[in-house]
């Protein structure tokens, strides 16, 4: 039969009285509310007509080559899928696909300490994602209950139709608009998740940061994304990692750079002093006659290498400090230090760069 006559309505009918004459029909033969022999078998041909001319897209394969005349376009013709079904065996029924969708996967994006990068470590982190329905535990059913096979296509999840085309009748098949194409349809939804198998839920997730780690760096957790729909596989979840700028140190591949400022008194006798560095104390030993814009390096107290085993390097710059204020002891000291120095007068020399752009270039190789 004629989905328009089923529904009753002409074929230039628009979509709002396609809709209209649906839910007037649908209230009429529900079997809750009529208890007629036929209403059943009638509500069920309302509802696959509707489910047809209701998608613009699947009304116009229709028109074009459905069951009960041609609309326009080439006579004898369908969509360009019913022409390559017909010849590739589209006549045959595929069966029914499954309700079960893989869950999306998801970006995260965390934000780390530097000190994380040497060692390593461990961070929670709250999600909102999709999981699994406790209530029916995916099969989208009311407790209870199960899914029904689907009466218009009987269980196969695809309806055929014959198409009328240059060649003759062509039997085609497209998934049935009853149950979508599952095969089965779920009479009582789950009133927890209405029938999708999933719920939104806030959980905890545990990254682990790998040691090395630097800012855009992805690792992939597999399986840690949401649900698919009908309790599907779960997708990956995705963390990008930001590290923080650090205060005092900087990051250059796997070294770590710092600057270190000391008295004009220790630059001259030299010093070995020890610092607190990122991952504990850090011991140096400056020389005597130090100057700023030297570089000290210390093996091994860099970052930890992604891949393999071993460390980058502490590169510390060292910055004199001169005093700007003296006391008349210090004053008179260093008078007749400059007496006993005999050093020369200022005089032009090749032009240096400045402490941070010399350290720029140590540290950089620019």
């Amino acid at each position: 039969m004629d989905h328009y006559e089923v529904l009753g309505v002409s074929r230039d009918a628009s979509q709002d009285e396609i809709k209209k004459a649906y839910r007037k029909l649908a209230r009429e033969l529900h079997p809750d509310v009529n208890s007629a022999d036929d209403a059943s078998e009638r509500f069920k041909l309302v509802t696959h007509a509707f489910d047809v001319l209701g998608d613009p897209e699947q009304r116009r394969d229709y028109d074009m080559g459905g069951q009960g005349g041609f609309g326009g376009g080439m006579p004898g013709f369908g969509s360009m899928g019913d022409v390559f079904d017909a010849f590739f065996g589209g006549g045959q029924q595929r069966g029914p696909q499954s309700r079960q969708q893989r869950g999306n996967d998801a970006l995260l994006r965390v934000e780390i300490d530097l000190v994380d990068t040497i060692f390593g470590g461990e961070r929670t982190i709250e999600v909102d994602t999709a999981a699994l329905c406790d209530t029916c535990n995916g099969d989208c059913c009311a407790p209870g209950t199960s899914p029904k096979r689907c009466d218009i296509c009987g269980g196969s999840g695809s309806v055929q139709r014959q198409v009328r085309s240059l060649l003759g009748n062509i039997v085609t098949s497209a998934p049935c608009g009853s149950c979508r194409g599952y095969g089965t349809v779920i009479p009582a939804p789950c009133p927890t998740c209405a029938g999708h198998g999933r719920v939104r839920a806030r959980t905890s997730l545990t990254v682990e940061i790998p040691s090395g780690i630097d800012s855009g760096m992805r690792i992939q957790l597999s399986g840690a994304g949401e649900v698919g729909e009908a309790g599907g596989p779960s997708g990956d979840v995705y963390v990008e990692f930001t590290v923080a700028q650090h205060e005092l140190w900087a990051r250059q591949g796997d070294d770590l750079l710092a600057t270190v400022q000391i008295d004009m008194v220790d630059a001259i006798r030299g010093v070995r002093t020890t610092l607190d560095a990122l991952d504990g104390e850090m011991e140096i030993d400056i020389k005597a006659g130090a100057q700023s814009g030297d570089v000290l390096t210390v093996k091994g107290r860099g970052i930890s290498h992604l891949r393999g085993s071993g460390r980058g390097d502490a590169k510390v710059g060292i910055q004199v400090v001169t005093p700007q204020k003296l006391s008349k002891a210090e004053a008179k000291l260093i008078d007749e230090f400059a007496k006993l120095r005999a050093a020369n007068a200022p005089y032009f020399a090749e032009h240096r760069q400045g402490l941070f752009a010399k350290l720029r270039d140590r540290f950089f190789g620019a």
